[in-house]
């Protein structure tokens, strides 16, 4: 007997988020020797950094823009470069989170097609599908962090 679609979306949204929330805290990278308040000051949600990450004081506080002015640049550019990339960041981590989703349902849809080839092609071709979406998310993420760190920001 199937489950209705509905169950079958919301038990996929449940071991997403059960699972997700670890393999996405996996990929953030951790500054070594960062202080304590820091840290703290740049936590997110279930693995979303922080829309203002790497903006802020020691007493976490967000720092004047002018503070950025390094080597003659305009610091205002710099905060407002700094904050797109963190709302890029932002987006990649929940397209993660989405391909994850379609992963795991693709799987749920293949177990349960009980043999039925055109259930087992929609599986097949949701996980395929994911895999190319999150293969050019990574893909992006990969391209923006080697053009940022080439322009200094």
């Amino acid at each position: 007997m199937r489950l209705s679609r509905f169950k079958s979306i919301v038990l996929s949204l449940f071991m997403v988020l059960s699972v997700g929330g670890t393999l996405t805290m996996t990929a953030i990278p951790q500054v070594a020797g960062a202080s304590d308040v820091v840290v703290k000051c740049n936590t997110g949600f279930l693995g979303f950094p922080a829309w203002y990450n790497g903006l802020t004081n020691g007493d976490c506080s967000i720092k004047n823009p002018n503070d950025l002015n390094t080597d003659g640049n305009n610091g205002l550019s710099r905060f407002i470069w700094r904050i797109g990339l963190n709302i890029v960041t932002i987006a990649l981590v929940a397209a993660s989170y989405v391909a994850a989703y379609f992963i795991l349902y693709g799987g749920f849809l293949f177990l349960t097609s009980q043999g039925d080839p055109a259930d087992a092609t929609l599986a097949r071709s949701t996980m395929l599908d994911a895999v190319i979406g999150l293969a050019i998310s990574m893909g992006a993420a990969i391209l923006i962090n080697f053009v940022f760190t080439g322009i200094g920001l």
